[in-house]
Formats: C-alpha cells, sequence, structure tokens
C-alpha cells in the first residue's frame, strides 16, 4: 500500500502577521486555497484520502482537521513540540509500520507551491517502480535550478547509469544553502538541483535508517509506535518525544545514507517561508517591481520594490516615495520593514512575547 504524508509542522513566524499561534501559515488563504489544501488537492491526484496522513503541531491538529475535513481525523498526527523533519517523519513512520506494515510514504510539505503536478505525477511513478527493485533505497526529488538561489539546498546529481533507468540518478552529495558565489557554480555545472525536501521510501527502510543513524531517537519513535492506537498513545507521545533529538532529516540520514537517488523535476516550484517568497507566488507586479496579493487595494507613487499585502479588499494602502518595504495589512496588526530585514522577525516576535500586553497579538 502506497501513502503520502505531508508535513504542516511550524508556527510560520517569518509570516506574521498573516500567520498566527491560532491561525498557522499551512492555512492562510490564498487565492481562495490554503497552501494545505493546495497540497491535499495536489497528492489526492494519487493517494485516495484514507491514505493521506498530515503531521502537525498537536495544538493545530483540530484546526487542521476542521480545515481539511476530508482526511480521516485519525490520520492527523500532532506532534506535542516540534522536533524537526527527522521526527516528523519518524512519527509517520511507526504509525504506519503499526497499522500497514511493509507499505510506502511519499512525503511532501505543505510549505510548497508545485505547478503544474504532472512533473511530480511522473516523478512518483518512477520512484515506487524503482524501490519495487530496491526496496532498501531512499528517494527524493530535485527541483531543477531556475537561477542561483542562496536560500536553498540543493543536491548534486551523480553520473547516469542506464540500469537505473531513465531520469534516475544517484545523488552524489547535499548541500547546504551556498553563498551567490557557490551558488551561481553550481548552476553553471549543470550537475545541481534545488533540493525539493520531498521523498519516497519504505516504511521499514526509513525506520532502519533511524535505527542507524539515530539510535536514540529510535528507541523512543518505536516506544511511541508500539502504543499508537492503545490508551497509552498520548502518553507515551508526550513522554517519549519531548526527549528526541531535534534534526532534519538531512543532516540526520540523508546527508549519511549511500543509497539514495533521485529524479529531477522541471517546474514551477516555490517554498512558502517568507514574504518573499509568498509574493513571488500570489503577488501582482507592477513596472515598478511592486508586488501585491490579487485582493490587496494599493496605491503607489513615486516608489519601487516594495511587498504590499492586506487581507481585505476593504482596505487601502497608499505609499509615496518608498523602495524595498514590505506592509502587511491585518485588522488586527500592520507589519512594516526593509525586505531585507525580514529575517528579523522571530526577534521581533520574541520581543512581543515577554509584553503580556503584546502577547494577544502573536
Amino acid at each position: 500500500m502506497n501513502y503520502a504524508v505531508i508535513m504542516a509542522g511550524g508556527s510560520g513566524q517569518r509570516l506574521w502577521p498573516l500567520s498566527r499561534k491560532h491561525r498557522p501559515k499551512q492555512i492562510i488563504p490564498l487565492e481562495g486555497q490554503s497552501l494545505l489544501q493546495r497540497s491535499v488537492e495536489r497528492v489526492s491526484s494519487m493517494f485516495p484520502v484514507e491514505k493521506i496522513l498530515i503531521v502537525t503541531n498537536a495544538e493545530y491538529a483540530d484546526i487542521v482537521s476542521k480545515h481539511i475535513p476530508d482526511i480521516p481525523k485519525e490520520n492527523i498526527l500532532g506532534e506535542p513540540v516540534g522536533r524537526d523533519t527527522a521526527n516528523a517523519i519518524g512519527l509517520a513512520a511507526t504509525v504506519l509500520a503499526k497499522r500497514a506494515p511493509g507499505s510506502l510514504m511519499a512525503v511532501f510539505s505543505a510549505d510548497q507551491i508545485i505547478e503544474p503536478v504532472e512533473p511530480l505525477q511522473e516523478a512518483l511513478k518512477k520512484s515506487i517502480a524503482f524501490l519495487e527493485n530496491r526496496p532498501d533505497a531512499l528517494f527524493t526529488f530535485g527541483i531543477r535550478a531556475a537561477y542561483a538561489h542562496t536560500g536553498l539546498g540543493y543536491l548534486k546529481k551523480g553520473n547516469p547509469n542506464p540500469m537505473l533507468g531513465k531520469g534516475v540518478f544517484p545523488v552524489e552529495a547535499f548541500k547546504e544553502k551556498p553563498n551567490k558565489s557557490t551558488a551561481s557554480k553550481y548552476i553553471r555545472s549543470g550537475k545541481y538541483c534545488w533540493n525539493s525536501g520531498m521523498f519516497v521510501w519504505y516504511v521499514e527502510t526509513i525506520l532502519k535508517q533511524i535505527e542507524h543513524f539515530l539510535p536514540h531517537n529510535a528507541e523512543r519513535i518505536r516506544k511511541i509506535g508500539q502504543a499508537w492506537d492503545t490508551p497509552q498513545q498520548e502518553e507515551i507521545l508526550n513522554s517519549e518525544f519531548q526527549h528526541l533529538q531535534k534534526i532534519s532529516i538531512d543532516y540526520g540520514i540523508l546527508e549519511r545514507a549511500t543509497d539514495v537517488f533521485m529524479c529531477q523535476l522541471d517546474c514551477h516550484w516555490v517554498d512558502i517561508g517568507a514574504f518573499n517568497s509568498l509574493a513571488e507566488t500570489i503577488g501582482v507586479t507592477d513596472d515598478d517591481e511592486n508586488m501585491t496579493s490579487k485582493i490587496t487595494q494599493c496605491q503607489w507613487l513615486d516608489s519601487r520594490n516594495n511587498i504590499a499585502i492586506s487581507n481585505s479588499q476593504d482596505h487601502l494602502i497608499a505609499a509615496i516615495g518608498i523602495e524595498d518595504l514590505i506592509i502587511v495589512h491585518t485588522d488586527d496588526a500592520t507589519l512594516i520593514c526593509r525586505r531585507r530585514e525580514s529575517d528579523r522577525l522571530k526577534d521581533l516576535l520574541d520581543n512581543m512575547s515577554s509584553n503580556e500586553e503584546l502577547q494577544r497579538f502573536l
């Protein structure tokens, strides 16, 4: 049996004030659909809804369930605390190992836009066929790099091998976010793709990899799996999950594993991590490179290279003589910052969290 696992954790601090504690970024409506709704719709063409699992923060589990009512409630897995992608995947794998031993899991992120979906569908078919013959392998997807992006990790493609099948390559290396010069070298070489953060493997295979590379985590994940769907489920989950080493699947497993393969996707792909990438996806850009969402009413005068987003069509943002700013309006909070300073949002929210009067805006 084949399952889809959508990772939908994270509070989306880099999209405040659109994203809040009670409204994580995955459920923010974007042109009629949220990122999570788009993700479920995208994978539901390949997996029936009863075979789709969503891993999210426990505090968002009820919100997600109401937001995506077609997904069975037992398929929404709530993490008591955030412990990064290795453990989100480990949680889904240990649950599936108990419910459906021998199943294959395809892992997706709720933060991504992928258009059109056909290249992903074809790549998934290739990955599943490949893993049927090499069940101990790990499979991922690279995105054809459109430009020298410094905010993404990269995959280095190994040499093609007819024995692997058309369009399948070994992954020679995982590279973390490079500087501009290094990213440009990657692009010129033609051997590097953006790291998509999407994976396919058999449940038992990834659990064995966690056992090998993260044995401390593996022991606790195993206990969680054994207790799942029993009266002790929540007690064991809460007691064990908090002690897991926080680590990404890339650092923890993939960069150290040897049997890793990939396909390259040629499509429009955006990882929505901050306002710059959000504006690229939902924005309307004028002749002065000012970007706004389609519902935002905005009037610019002698202004360029700004981002303006409002959650209300009845609110006008008017600006004179400004440049390189982000302006985000919601009913109860407005953000104004320079585009290059947007990575300091976490510091701003940390300051607000220490002020009791401002905590209600988080």
